[in-house]
């Protein structure tokens, strides 16, 4: 645990001597901890990683005390949910959330209208708010590579020219095929 503590302290203080790029990636962590906000209180944060731990949710503060990131990476984790004060992150541009336990596109994210590319490959994700999705009008790249996306949605997705959005080629399910 105090090893821990020494990593996340040292790469915030990497974040403050190297203009706003925090990675705590690989750190182990089960949640973004306290001491994290009170030590970047002063400080403006552009690029947050925290990729590769164990967390299970993102607290409404990290919005919050972040509101001017541009780039977050929220990768391999446990996430399932992102909180709504994720909307007040007015200058995000780049989310990736791939590599969690998503079921569906964070609804939050059609609220951030700097939004412009989203990776959620790997999650559990069989449907897709479509239209909401192409209302974005600043949304240019979307990956939803090995995902369980629903015949329908897959299909309505597959045709949408105003954004790039990745697709794993599509395994028709057994019970799909009822010719048998």
């Amino acid at each position: 645990m105090a090893q821990q503590c020494m990593r996340v302290v040292g790469r915030v203080n990497d974040c403050k001597e190297n203009g706003g790029t925090l990675d705590l990636s690989d750190c182990q962590l089960m949640q973004v901890p306290d001491a994290v906000f009170m030590l970047m209180k002063n400080t403006t944060l552009h690029s947050c990683t925290l990729a590769g731990n164990l967390i299970t949710k993102i607290p409404p503060k990290l919005a919050m005390s972040f509101s001017l990131v541009t780039e977050l990476n929220l990768s391999s984790n446990r996430i399932s949910a992102l909180p709504s004060e994720m909307s007040s992150c007015s200058q995000l541009e780049t989310i990736d959330i791939s590599a969690n336990s998503f079921v569906q596109l964070p609804p939050v994210l059609i609220e951030i209208s700097s939004l412009n590319k989203v990776n959620a490959s790997k999650n559990f994700i069989a449907d897709v708010e479509i239209e909401a999705m192409v209302g974005c009008t600043n949304l240019e790249h979307v990956n939803l590579e090995q995902n369980p996306l629903n015949k329908n949605v897959y299909e309505d997705l597959a045709k949408i020219t105003s954004i790039r959005i990745l697709l794993s080629p599509r395994e028709q399910e057994e019970w799909e095929d009822l010719s048998v």
